[in-house]
């Protein structure tokens, strides 16, 4: 029987703005795990609920919390980095104070990631429910029936094969990869976290867990879902990511994101910006389009079915994980 190899340190970030209510669940998830973080560090930006008596009182009974009090109110992506640089392990998890990990999060990507550790990451499947209309699907499901890494050519044949997406709540990120992609790029507010996922597993490649082990609860004004319903400033957004993708140092990362298909997770959005600007132009292939126009009625089609008939449509389309073999 093969050794056992030891787990490296784990810190957990939490960034939160008047979340207090959700703080608790949050928290008690994270403590319950069976390999438990070296750290949890809980970045309130200046809330105005009860949010710092929530975490002081979790920090009185378990010593890993730790509070730290903005000054000033920087924003999510500020705020997460802010936390990258705080923390003290060489892998890093940066939750949300309204998500859940699931059991078995934080064991099975170390141990996965203490077997591979030149992966940027790890992540598994996420069971995703929204909110206001009480849709639940999982997402992730299909890049692999057994624990393994990827590398970055096989990356780009997963995604030719429309199974590769990088679930955001289950990554257990190597700090230092996280930092050499830029962190968290501010400009591109809550697609941010995307381009350092994709970044770092074309560069590096990464691992993954077939089993569900993160909860994502949609809410209605969500970071994401406030800004996508802007229009003009989703936009911006993506054109900005399209501007470092042609940047020199990401060479190498955005070939393979153009030949994996990867962007049409932004669907139509992402379509008028590549076709708008000439610079862009070498990412807008034909295969590239039938998949953003697919993606883009699925994603609408769903807003107009009963409840029962969405879950039933995720259900045959695939949006749900398989019982997985274990780690």
């Amino acid at each position: 029987m093969a050794a056992t190899p030891t787990l490296p340190a784990l810190s957990v970030v939490i960034p939160n703005y008047n979340h207090g209510k959700y703080l608790p669940a949050s928290l008690s998830a994270i403590l319950r795990q069976t390999v438990p973080p070296t750290e949890v560090i809980v970045l309130d930006d200046c809330s105005t609920d009860n949010s710092i008596q929530v975490v002081e009182e979790f920090a009185a009974s378990h010593p890993v919390v730790r509070l730290v009090r903005n000054e000033r109110n920087l924003g999510v992506m500020p705020n997460v980095n802010k936390g990258v640089e705080l923390a003290r392990g060489p892998y890093v998890y940066v939750g949300s104070a309204d998500d859940e990990v699931m059991p078995g999060l934080f064991e099975k990507s170390m141990r996965l990631l203490a077997r591979h550790p030149e992966a940027a990451f790890s992540s598994g499947i996420g069971d995703w429910h929204e909110e206001a209309t009480g849709f639940n699907w999982q997402m992730g499901v299909g890049m692999g029936a057994e624990p393994r890494y990827f590398t970055p050519a096989e990356l780009v044949q997963l995604g030719r094969s429309g199974k590769l997406y990088v679930v955001s709540h289950t990554v257990v990120f190597h700090r230092e990869r996280l930092m050499g992609v830029g962190k968290f790029i501010p400009e591109l507010r809550w697609h941010a976290d995307w381009f350092a996922f994709y970044i770092g597993a074309f560069r590096h490649g990464f691992c993954f867990v077939p089993e569900t082990l993160g909860r994502l609860n949609i809410l209605p004004n969500s970071f994401l879902k406030a800004g996508r319903r802007r229009p003009a400033d989703h936009e911006q957004v993506l054109r900005g990511i399209m501007e470092r993708l042609i940047l020199p140092e990401y060479a190498a990362e955005a070939e393979r994101i153009r030949q994996s298909g990867t962007l049409y997770e932004f669907a139509l959005p992402m379509l008028r910006v590549l076709r708008r600007d000439v610079r862009f132009k070498r990412f807008l292939t034909p295969a590239l389009v039938r998949r953003c126009l697919w993606h883009q009625l699925k994603v609408s089609g769903k807003n107009y079915l009963p409840v029962w008939l969405a879950n039933v449509y995720f259900r045959l389309a695939g949006y749900r994980a398989q019982p997985a073999a274990g780690c």
